[in-house]
């Protein structure tokens, strides 16, 4: 398991310290951030949910979620442009009083990467993609700031492995563009408390495979996601995380 620390018990330390967790999780689909969303849920969290899969499956998903979550709201707004980011961040603050962590998912499936030609199509890809999770991650922290309120903004980029010179590429610039904003953005926001991690694609460079823990499977996803969103991962803000294999669609 990525997190050897997070005790999967109910009793643990780190499980205690999110019992009811106000927590917007934005991006949730039938194939990606359901085990997050469910270990939150079984912490009674007040969850704020945003999605844009309305399929039977995500469906039965939001009903069993329902069931264990202290408090759930669901959202299917558009959050393509900064107005709608703000105008999810704002009903999201608004419906328990403020926000303990947020957990932004955006996924580029295979299906987004075919088809991709030049450098140009690239660069437009990792934009529409990333763009969304910028604005969510500003606005989300400005409304945690506003209610003087400290916690984690952890944006996740799901990609499955890649297989061509050209996913490869895409990937690169994704985890490099990742890793540029959730610099900048945790700098930004330190002296307030809130801070800001990402989990991104494991990148090998010239052949060479990077060393060091990385996540696997969506349960290794949302044991990191607990541990940084509690008081034990206080001291980590700026940080990328590795994964590999989350996602294969």
């Amino acid at each position: 398991m990525y997190m050897s620390g997070v005790s999967t018990s109910p009793e643990g330390e780190v499980l205690r310290d999110l019992e009811g967790a106000r927590v917007l999780m934005t991006g949730l689909s039938a194939s990606g951030g359901v085990d997050i969303a469910r270990t939150f849920a079984d912490l009674k969290g007040r969850l704020v949910l945003h999605t844009t899969d309305l399929s039977p499956e995500l469906t039965e998903v939001v009903v069993v979620l329902s069931q264990s979550a202290a408090e759930m709201k669901l959202f299917t707004d558009d959050i393509g442009s900064a107005d709608g980011a703000v105008g999810l961040a704002r009903k999201a603050a608004q419906a328990f009083g403020g926000l303990d962590a947020v957990i932004n998912l955006v996924t580029i499936s295979a299906a987004d990467m075919a088809g991709i030609n030049t450098d140009q199509q690239v660069e437009d890809l990792v934009s529409v993609k990333l763009s969304p999770i910028a604005h969510l991650t500003r606005v989300t922290a400005n409304r945690m700031r506003v209610v003087m309120s400290e916690g984690l903004i952890l944006n996740v980029l799901m990609m499955p492995n890649v297989h061509t010179g050209r996913e490869a590429a895409i990937a690169t610039l994704a985890r490099a563009t990742l890793q540029i904003m959730t610099n900048a953005e945790a700098h930004a926001w330190a002296d307030q408390g809130i801070r800001i991690n990402a989990i991104g694609p494991r990148i090998t460079s010239n052949g060479l495979t990077p060393s060091g823990a990385y996540v696997t499977n969506e349960p290794d996803l949302a044991a990191l996601a607990l541990y940084l969103a509690s008081k034990r991962g206080k001291s980590l803000s700026g940080h990328v995380f590795d994964a590999e294999g989350v996602a294969n669609f």
